[in-house]
């Protein structure tokens, strides 16, 4: 009987994530897949609320397996978190506080704990620990944030490679491929770590097509008073109002916008915008 504890980071802020697991035919050792999105808020996830999108598979795991209705963080903030998964450490025990400092990954791990134990062990996607992955069988990582379109990843042989596509079908495509060529007597820990739904939010041209015509309904909290809430609250840069860039969130054309002097985007709202097409 194997018995699992998962502190949930809060849906407001990083990631939205699951697992997965199934048995090896010969060990019977659990394996295990955990896919993390980005940014994911529970809004977007149809299981939590279906007025914005449908998310049919997510759907699935949560009918058929669980669903998270009440969960708290520590620290909710991209690197952190990654830190905090590896190690099982809060982030004044694993030193990651915030998203410049470089992940040590001399400690011990997951990762390192489950080769150990005779496991393989793969990461596939996003890293943003600032340092190269250690103790996985077999790791390919967007550098940084990484790209929606025809992203770069960087390879155990510490080489970088653009492979054609979007991030998504790419990063799934190469975990599968890692799991096809695993050696299948061992058991395993793949982690699928997603780009998506990230800011720039970059969507493929099949999805784009889907939504363009869709009405969403204004938010409550589009013109809240923040003056009485905390300073976090006060702090963040998320709101629709007064944060959402037209160039490289709304992806309007800058040179729509360059001789309004209120909407004249910023050199670096104009260069995202650029790399997204």
């Amino acid at each position: 009987m194997y018995k699992l504890t998962i502190n949930f980071p809060s849906m407001k802020r990083l990631y939205f994530f699951f697992l997965l697991f199934s048995f090896a035919a010969n060990a019977q050792r659990t394996n295990i897949i955990y896919i993390m999105s980005d940014d994911h808020d529970a809004d977007a996830i149809s299981a939590y609320n279906k007025k914005f999108i449908k998310t049919p598979h997510i759907d699935r795991l949560a009918r058929e397996g669980m669903i998270f209705t009440n969960a708290f963080v520590g620290n909710s903030i991209c690197s952190p978190a990654r830190a905090t998964l590896l190690t099982g450490q809060h982030s004044h025990k694993n030193a990651v506080k915030d998203n410049r400092t470089a992940f040590d990954t001399s400690k011990i791990t997951l990762p390192k704990i489950l080769n150990e134990a005779g496991y393989q062990t793969a990461i596939v996607g996003k890293w943003h620990l600032h340092s190269y992955p250690s103790h996985f069988s077999h790791w390919k990582v967007l550098p940084g944030q990484g790209l929606y379109h025809n992203p770069r990843f960087v390879t155990m042989q510490h080489d970088t490679v653009v492979v054609k596509g979007y991030a998504t079908d790419v990063i799934t495509d190469e975990a599968l491929a890692w799991m096809n060529g695993r050696d299948v007597t061992k058991p395993f820990m793949l982690l699928v770590h997603h780009k998506a739904p990230h800011r720039n939010w970059m969507p493929t041209a099949s999805f784009l097509r889907q939504t363009i015509r869709k009405f969403y309904p204004e938010p409550p909290t589009l013109f809240a008073d923040m003056n009485n809430h905390g300073k976090a609250w006060q702090g963040q840069k998320m709101t629709i109002l007064y944060d959402m860039l037209l160039a490289s969130d709304l992806k309007i054309d800058p040179q729509y916008l360059s001789d309004i002097p209120d909407l004249k985007p910023s050199q670096n709202d104009v260069a995202v915008y650029n790399s997204s097409f």
